[in-house]
């Protein structure tokens, strides 16, 4: 199980950085725009990829 978890960070690592990497100003404009929101709307957004998250998990394994 410790391996699989690895494997997950990792994979999660590479996703996260593609974009940052592919176009640097759009990520930047980005989180400019999630640091104006309000915290509910945040919180929202981090909801909604959590469940996104978990329906995936569920229905790919």
């Amino acid at each position: 199980m410790g391996s699989s978890v690895m494997m997950a960070f990792a994979l999660m690592l590479i996703i996260e950085g593609i974009l940052p990497f592919v176009a640097p100003t759009a990520w930047r404009e980005t989180f400019l725009r999630l640091a104006s929101m309000a915290d509910g709307q945040i919180r929202f957004i981090g909801l909604s990829s959590m469940l996104l998250g978990l329906v995936l998990l569920f229905v790919f394994n």
